[in-house]
């Protein structure tokens, strides 16, 4: 099959790249600039240069010459929306699959640092976030693409780790730069769900496979609450770890970071995963608090 890949020079963007290269398929990545189009040809993937904000029409027309296309992208809500939107009429009337790239943001719930009981499947209903609610739009227009002859299934990562990197991690990291400890908001018994970059990538591969149209699948393998995270890597790094405030919080990461990461509790489970993909997390690829002892992979 011929895959493309929206955001392949991303953290799970190449990961997916490496997992479809490695099924034999024969893949194409949409990348931003030439170090990332070196990354892909290393890893027997092609690059195709474009840009979805620059040149969003010509970027998305690519999508034609494809099987399956893999949106890994990272867009605001809006501009995201307007490309699935096209990457649907471009696709529509073929029968082929579109995976879209969601989250299990969509779902977190905001408790300023406390746990929350909640944990949702994928069958669950559940109050949408008042701050990113607003991609489950999106993912009911992939979902619902199958009356237009696309293929649209739906997969929502939980935190993704692996290979040294993390975007909540690095969060974690960045406030060390900043204050000199590791910081949490309040007690720190929030959470989001966690799993492996190459786990997820392993759903994707298994949906392309056999997914239904019009499928949702939560990429989940386990959970550590954010104030363990935080003095784990504070005795990782030799500095203390502490509480803050949801305003001392905005100062560090910035409001957008503050509100949908660290201030909210985000419980997942992935039953649909498990048992109709018959995906199993690598055992290996468990504990996110081994990841803290690997450099930083910064390719």
């Amino acid at each position: 099959m011929k895959v493309l890949v929206f955001g392949a020079g991303g953290f799970l963007g190449s990961a997916l790249v490496r997992r479809f290269v490695a099924g034999g398929h024969t893949v194409r990545g949409l990348v931003r600039n030439d170090a990332a189009a070196d990354a892909l040809r290393a890893a027997g993937a092609e690059p195709v240069l474009g840009d979805l904000l620059t040149d969003p029409a010509a970027t998305v027309a690519h999508a034609a010459a494809a099987d399956i296309v893999v949106y890994a992208a990272q867009l605001l809500l809006e501009p995201e929306r307007r490309t699935v939107e096209a990457l649907i009429d471009t696709l529509a009337g073929t029968g082929k699959t579109l995976l879209f790239t969601s989250g299990t943001g969509v779902l977190s719930q905001r408790t300023d640092g406390e746990w929350s009981e909640d944990t949702f499947t994928e069958y669950d209903d559940f109050t949408p976030s008042k701050y990113i609610g607003g991609r489950v739009d999106t993912e009911n227009l992939v979902r619902a693409a199958g009356s237009r002859g696309v293929r649209g299934i739906v997969v929502r990562p939980a935190m993704i780790w692996g290979h040294g990197r993390s975007p909540m991690l690095d969060g974690f990291r960045t406030s060390i730069e900043k204050t000199g400890t590791v910081c949490y908001i309040g007690r720190g018994l929030n959470l989001y769900s966690n799993v492996h970059v190459d786990d997820v990538a392993e759903i994707f591969y298994l949906a392309a496979e056999k997914a239904p149209a019009g499928a949702l699948y939560h990429a989940v393998s386990g959970e550590t609450n954010f104030r363990t995270i935080a003095e784990a890597l504070a005795r990782r790094h030799g500095v203390p770890a502490r509480s803050i405030d949801l305003s001392e919080g905005v100062e560090i990461w910035g409001t957008f970071a503050a509100l949908i990461v660290f201030s909210t509790c985000s419980r997942t489970r992935a039953p649909r995963s498990r048992h109709e993909l018959g995906w199993q997390p690598h055992p290996d690829r468990l504990d996110v608090l081994a990841e803290l002892d690997l450099p930083v992979d910064v390719t």
